[in-house]
């Protein structure tokens, strides 16, 4: 086991919990699309930030600082703009899906609910090698993920420890709200929050209900890589994921029938529902 100082950085996925119908189809298409928002997140994550796990619907990541004050301010700067950069891949990302998703379920319907929080700690943590695999220890592990927790009322921020807006200086010239929290079993925590300015461009409107279609290749490609996600999980081909915001449900083989039947059925009920109405109105209507 080694001790270092590092930056610690917690991206976190939410806008599920309210909502979400405890059905197959719409559990796995929620976790499969929070999987790739989180996926485009990390694509955007170099060094000197580490992905040290994916926990669900959060990603964990850590760099480790240097002793110079100096140099450790540096890099924790160049990590801020990393993290502000999250966000833009964050609704990128989220627009593509929108954009390609012809699916009807509670988990496709409200793609557009899914917010980014971003959470950053600086601390000493404790290096465990476990196998190939090194996990992070410590009370600062521990306090970053109790953060995740708090009061703050906005549903996308970038919440700073004070020991780490000390050392960055904060996010360029822009003024961050003093707040205190409170950390379970750790007690009152100072941290400054940053409200990034809300993403300016429109979502796109949603395509009509319909089955996957060569014709339309980026469509097909996400129903393929949905299908193949709800295919591993149920037969065990991954690892169980845990989610922070949405149930933990184990699945089994007999799931993909109600995947297949009852999630696919009730797609193609509504895309025949759609061109039925829209037949009858003699016009396109306005898709939800």
């Amino acid at each position: 086991m080694e001790l270092k100082r590092v930056a610690l950085v917690m991206a976190d996925i939410s806008g599920y919990t309210r909502f979400m119908k405890i059905h197959t189809m719409s559990l796995l298409h929620a976790e499969a699309i929070i999987t790739e928002l989180l996926e485009a997140v990390l694509d955007h994550a170099e060094f000197p930030l580490t992905l040290s796990k994916l926990e669900g619907d959060a990603a964990f990541m850590y760099a480790t600082l240097d002793d110079d004050r100096q140099t450790a301010a540096a890099a924790t700067r160049d990590i801020l703009r990393q993290v502000t950069a999250f966000f833009e891949a964050f609704h990128a990302k989220e627009r593509a899906l929108i954009a390609c998703d012809t699916c009807r379920c509670e988990g496709c319907n409200h793609i557009a609910e899914l917010k980014l929080k971003a959470f950053l700690h600086v601390g000493e943590v404790a290096f465990k090698k476990i196998r190939q695999f090194e996990e992070l220890a410590g009370e600062d592990v521990i306090l970053i993920h109790r953060l995740l927790k708090n009061t703050v009322p906005a549903k996308e921020y970038i919440l700073l420890t004070e020991r780490f807006y000390e050392l960055s200086g904060g996010i360029g010239d822009s003024p961050l709200e003093a707040r205190t929290e409170e950390a379970e079993g750790l007690g009152p925590v100072a941290v400054r929050v940053h409200y990034p300015a809300g993403d300016p461009t429109p979502l796109p409107p949603r395509p009509a209900p319909a089955p996957p279609s060569p014709d339309n290749p980026e469509l097909m490609a996400l129903a393929n890589r949905m299908n193949d996600y709800a295919v591993k999980r149920a037969l065990g081909r991954m690892e169980q994921p845990r989610f922070n915001h949405l149930p933990n449900t184990k699945l089994s083989p007999a799931s993909l029938l109600d995947y297949f039947v009852v999630g696919i059925g009730n797609n193609l009920m509504e895309a025949i529902h759609y061109r039925l109405q829209r037949k009858a109105r003699g016009s396109r209507p306005m898709l939800s």
